[in-house]
């Protein structure tokens, strides 16, 4: 028996080269992103507004509360073609995002419609705002004297329960004759739509008082 101590055997690395990428791909390009004239191909937008005869008057006093925002902040060019008696809007070179045209308009309409100036401009703020619009005739057929009470139900001793509905559901509301229209988010629309339109079927104040605290209750769990 030998007692050599076993030899270990000495292996030595050599570095690869890394083989040359075949067909390697080129970089990314980076491109600048669109203006809003650049994305309609250099065309300018237009959008006209009717303005209702008893609509005149308050335009006239609250019409620098309007341009302002719209020409300043939106970059939006606006005008009153007094010939045609419309509002009519159109972008600019300068105009940020194609979007604002649109909001420019729902605002104006939105003005039209007989909201205030503060109320209305949150369309210009925020995306998920919408009007909605009805007639009393859509609910229910009423004609005469029980029109004229249904729409005293609407709006309350002073306008009372017309508040309590907005201040609840968080929405501002326009009774204009037998038209309604609603201003606010989607979900809160639906509440103040449906609290309206159990006081046009005959529904007393008190009982829709106390389900429209029910669901804000519901609401404010919910946020």
């Amino acid at each position: 028996m030998s007692t050599e101590a076993p030899t270990t055997m000495e292996i030595e690395t050599v570095p690869s080269e890394p083989k040359p990428e075949s067909n390697p791909l080129p970089p990314k390009p980076k491109f600048e992103p669109l203006k809003a004239h650049e994305m309609s191909d250099g065309r300018v937008q237009f959008r006209k507004v009717s303005v209702p005869p008893h609509r005149y008057s308050p335009l006239k006093k609250y019409w620098m509360d309007i341009y302002t925002p719209v020409y300043e902040q939106m970059k939006i060019d606006i005008r009153m073609n007094l010939k045609a008696r419309k509002v009519e809007l159109k972008t600019r070179q300068d105009t940020p995002d194609i979007s604002n045209l649109q909001k420019c308009a729902d605002f104006v309409q939105a003005f039209m419609l007989g909201f205030d100036v503060p109320d209305a401009i949150a369309l210009l703020r925020l995306d998920e705002l919408y009007v909605e619009s009805f007639e009393i005739k859509d609910v229910k057929t009423l004609r005469g004297e029980h029109l004229s009470r249904a729409i005293g139900r609407l709006s309350g001793k002073g306008g009372k329960t017309k508040f309590a509905i907005e201040n609840a559901t968080k929405t501002r509301i326009v009774i204009a004759d037998t038209k309604i229209h609603i201003l606010g988010s989607f979900a809160n629309i639906k509440i103040a739509r449906d609290s309206l339109c159990s006081l046009i079927l005959g529904s007393p104040a008190g009982k829709v008082y106390s389900k429209l605290r029910q669901v804000s209750a519901r609401l404010a769990e919910r946020f």
